[in-house]
């Protein structure tokens, strides 16, 4: 999932752990973590996780992978179980971000790291090293899908036969995909929609 970089002031995090994510397969199969309490925070839901990767069919064994608005760590902690190579999570709260370094700990992921900032400032650095698989799960209704895209394609955070997840609310459309990027496979569950692209 999918946590913001917030312009305006919310609820601070609390520390408390409400919830958890469960890890679907891989070398962490079954295990549990804590997710920070923070107002928002949604979390990719399992069944559209195994849906994805699925879809992605073993395309994170070994790959660089990139999880632009982190949140519960659902997305880049599954990348990670399924053998990623390396993994980077954008978080912008203070609190969620501790919460994932607690999370990597006790999974004892050392091929990863948490970067804690507003997303899109993050992305606005040249890349130099382009990721095989990034994820962009923003918050929703805040605007911020059209200048991650817009950052990932011009500051060298992709490459030839990158994959790009884009999870939205159901009723954004149509999307603001580069030119370069084809549709793979896309799917809608209540109110979310979720689509696999890879860039030519």
């Amino acid at each position: 999932m999918a946590r913001a970089p917030r312009r305006n002031s919310k609820k601070p995090s609390t520390g408390r752990s409400p919830g958890q994510i469960r890890i679907i397969s891989g070398q962490w199969r079954g295990r549990r973590l804590p997710v920070a309490d923070l107002e928002g925070l949604r979390p990719t839901t399992d069944r559209v996780r195994e849906t994805l990767f699925n879809w992605l069919m073993g395309e994170t064994h070994s790959a660089r992978v990139l999880d632009c608005f982190s949140g519960s760590g659902a997305l880049g902690l599954e990348a990670l179980s399924r053998h990623a190579a390396h993994v980077v999570l954008m978080e912008f709260d203070t609190g969620v971000a501790k919460q994932l370094q607690r999370n990597l700990h006790s999974l004892g992921a050392s091929n990863a790291q948490v970067c804690q900032g507003d997303t899109l400032k993050l992305l606005s650095q040249p890349c130099v090293e382009p990721y095989d698989l990034v994820f962009v799960d923003p918050p929703f209704r805040k605007n911020l899908l059209s200048p991650c895209l817009e950052q990932l394609e011009s500051n060298g955070y992709l490459k030839p036969g990158s994959w790009i997840y884009v999870e939205t609310e159901a009723e954004l459309s149509p999307l603001p995909i580069p030119a370069s990027w084809s549709l793979h496979k896309e799917k809608i569950a209540g109110q979310v929609a979720y689509r696999l692209y890879r860039r030519a």
